[in-house]
């Protein structure tokens, strides 16, 4: 297994991969004919599915796991498509909670590789691009989940949604989690813009969730939602929620909990999966869809919400991945996604000094990062990610730190250094 394992993952990244090498400039270069020729030849499995198909600029992975764990301890059989992943490409798809195995990830690798290559010198012929990294992930995930008879399946989209791979799907519900600026030279520079791309899930005469609340955004979703023709539910409307924050003073890392009502169901006090206030606002809108489910007919009632809740384990989200002191692990790569970072640690883990170990891209908000982490901040530990192309010099987060004011600056090219380091150099918690 192992020779074909290696050779499986040298055919997928050996494709056009926009999660290395970023994202193209010109929108109209990611195509959905690409990605429905590619189904079609391998007998469209996504139409016999049930989707939840989930967009937004933040949170939306944390809100397709908790939708996805809650049906899954209802009862029924449940996908998870999800991108990136952390560590092996398997991560994408799962099923109740359990990746697909290595075995599995060959055998589809080699179901959809004569497809590939065919379409390959069809597109050479016409000068035509083939399948990406991203749409022969995308094909593989519904492959799988059809192959091993899923009741439902909830689909996180990659970028913006429009023109996104997974939007071949005719769901039971899309969900919007919020809108906030990422991505801009391709979605657009306005929230309305980014909206509008976004919104690009909805489907005729499907019903579609948001939970955005800016105004210039949901303006947009709403008349995306009055064209499409089917029952929209918005946040602060149809449904809402209260974060209840933990009480300092504790001595360990505490979620806090969250009550949600909708037009269908008061769900009561629930523990949060994960820590943030963001978290219950993705603990509402996942709630919301999961109310349409039981409309549309999947019924996934409060304590299944509970079960699936407790049970779920969401990696870089806020991780806790060692103590004395504290080891944080979090993926925020936007300004949003930075300011809920530092709003978790400072409402929901014990007062304490921090040094911060960072690292990002060159396509990303450098300094508005910094500026919403920094404060609170004792030093910083500037490092790169070992892989990706796209990462941005520890030295030029370095210069950014010292523009902005920021503590003193350590510089590594080892990010498994960089956390050593920061631990060494962190009192001990308490």
């Amino acid at each position: 297994m192992g020779d074909a394992y290696r050779d499986s993952l040298a055919f997928l990244y050996g494709r056009l991969n926009y999660e290395r090498v970023g994202m193209p400039r010109i929108p109209s270069e990611l195509r959905l004919g690409r990605m429905r020729r590619l189904l079609r030849r391998l007998g469209d499995p996504h139409r016999a599915l049930r989707v939840v198909h989930v967009a937004g600029t933040k949170g939306k992975g944390s809100t397709s796991a908790m939708i996805a764990s809650a049906i899954s301890a209802s009862g029924l059989k449940t996908g998870l498509f999800c991108s990136p992943h952390l560590r092996n490409l398997e991560e994408r798809f799962s099923i109740d909670g359990r990746p697909a195995t290595a075995g599995e990830l060959v055998a589809l690798v080699e179901a959809v590789r004569p497809t590939a290559e065919a379409l390959d010198a069809e597109h050479v012929a016409k000068q035509h691009r083939g399948p990406t990294f991203f749409e022969l992930t995308t094909a593989m995930g519904l492959l799988h989940f059809a192959q091993k008879g899923t009741e439902a399946v909830v689909l996180e989209v990659g970028m913006g949604g429009r023109l996104d791979s997974t939007n071949v799907v005719r769901p039971i519900v899309s969900v919007i989690t919020n809108i906030s600026l990422d991505h801009t030279r391709q979605l657009g520079t306005t929230l309305g813009a980014i909206a509008g791309e976004k919104a690009g899930v909805f489907k005729r005469d499907r019903p579609a969730v948001s939970g955005e609340r800016g105004e210039e955004a949901r303006g947009v979703i709403r008349e995306a939602a009055r064209r499409s023709g089917g029952v929209y539910r918005e946040v602060d409307k149809d449904f809402s929620y209260e974060y209840i924050s933990p009480l300092q003073p504790f001595v360990r890392p505490t979620a806090g909990r969250v009550h949600v009502r909708t037009w269908l169901t008061d769900w009561g006090i629930m523990d949060l999966p994960m820590m943030g206030a963001h978290q219950a606002h993705n603990a509402a809108v996942a709630m919301a869809a999961l109310d349409v489910l039981t409309e549309e007919g999947i019924e996934v009632g409060r304590e299944a919400v509970r079960r699936g809740f407790a049970r779920l384990k969401w990696p870089a989200r806020v991780e806790v991945m060692g103590e004395g002191p504290w080891v944080v692990v979090d993926g925020a790569h936007n300004v949003a996604s930075a300011e809920a970072l530092a709003e978790t640690l400072r409402s929901c883990f014990p007062e304490t000094v921090r040094t911060l170990v960072f690292g990002t891209t060159r396509d990303k908000d450098l300094r508005g990062q910094l500026r919403a982490l920094l404060p609170g901040t004792m030093r910083v530990v500037a490092t790169k990610y070992v892989e990706n192309p796209r990462a941005l010099a520890p030295e030029d987060v370095a210069e950014a730190v010292r523009e902005l004011g920021g503590p003193k600056v350590v510089i590594t090219n080892d990010p498994t250094e960089a956390i050593a380091a920061a631990r060494r150099q962190t009192p001990r918690d308490g």
